[in-house]
């Protein structure tokens, strides 16, 4: 047999280890939070811990389970992810185009970006007062808060993309005489698409994050709703479980857009699965 045979057969046979290894480290990602979560329901059943301003996980189950079965939850969840959708779509939108004219234009970027990065240091909760005198406390206000924690990470992620692309790239697409649009299509997208994707999945999560704020402006439905209800009726257990909906559904919301996205990287050639 010869060395390139025993190479081959060697790489066939570390390729399904390899492909396994992540779906073994997500089942093992599990482990942590149902240990933690089954060593508190040890403690308050033991009387070693108080459970009363931190419920035990049987306690927070059942109230996601009476949520569940009223439907309240699937009207809060239904109305925060509208929400996020909608803010993640505008800011989005919004940075990306903006993003890519400071980046690729001195012009845009003396003009825009000084004040851009100046708004940028504004908290959220500042916004509030300002947006629903704008917009009303209806879901406008709501929408445009959570557009905005959106729109600085892309603008930021695009534009530090653009910024970053070697030169030595744009020299090999003019030594091939790529025509503008070809150089854009088959050089520079390639090269920011990568930086794109994790700035779209940092302004989501933070959509997640702003949705809070947007939805205790008098929203009468919403996950930040739920929060704001648990705290006011001194329900620790509906305050945990509104937390718990808001992680599963920023992660499956993350899972869904890293899906969605994954096709436009098949490209590239990483070595992760090699280290």
């Amino acid at each position: 047999m010869s060395a390139l045979e025993i190479e081959t057969s060697s790489e066939a046979k570390e390729r399904p280890a390899a492909s396994r290894t992540p779906r073994g480290l997500g089942i093992a990602g599990l482990l942590l939070p149902i240990a933690l979560a089954a060593l508190w329901e040890f403690l308050v059943g033991a009387g070693l811990a108080n459970g009363r301003l931190m419920p035990p996980p049987s306690v927070v189950g059942k109230t996601l389970w009476r949520l569940a079965v009223s439907g309240d939850l699937l009207t809060h969840a239904t109305a925060t992810l509208w929400r996020v959708a909608a803010g993640f779509g505008l800011g989005a939108a919004v940075g990306t185009v903006l993003g890519a004219l400071t980046g690729a234009l001195p012009v845009a970027r003396g003009l825009l970006d000084p004040t851009l990065q100046a708004l940028r240091s504004i908290p959220s909760i500042a916004w509030v007062p300002l947006f629903i005198l704008w917009f009303g406390i209806f879901e406008a206000s709501k929408v445009a808060l959570i557009a905005v924690g959106v729109f600085f990470p892309v603008y930021l992620g695009v534009a530090a993309a653009i910024l970053s692309i070697d030169r030595k790239i744009i020299e090999v697409g003019r030594v091939f005489r790529l025509s503008r649009f070809a150089m854009v299509r088959r050089v520079l997208l390639p090269a920011i698409l990568p930086a794109w994707i994790v700035a779209l999945r940092s302004g989501l999560g933070l959509g997640f994050m702003f949705v809070v704020a947007a939805e205790i402006m008098g929203a009468s439905e919403g996950l930040g709703y739920l929060l704001v209800d648990g705290q006011q009726l001194g329900r620790p257990d509906t305050i945990i479980a509104a937390i718990i909906a808001f992680a599963v559904l920023g992660k499956l919301a993350d899972g869904l857009l890293i899906a969605i996205t994954r096709p436009f990287l098949a490209w590239q050639d990483l070595g992760r699965d090699k280290l």
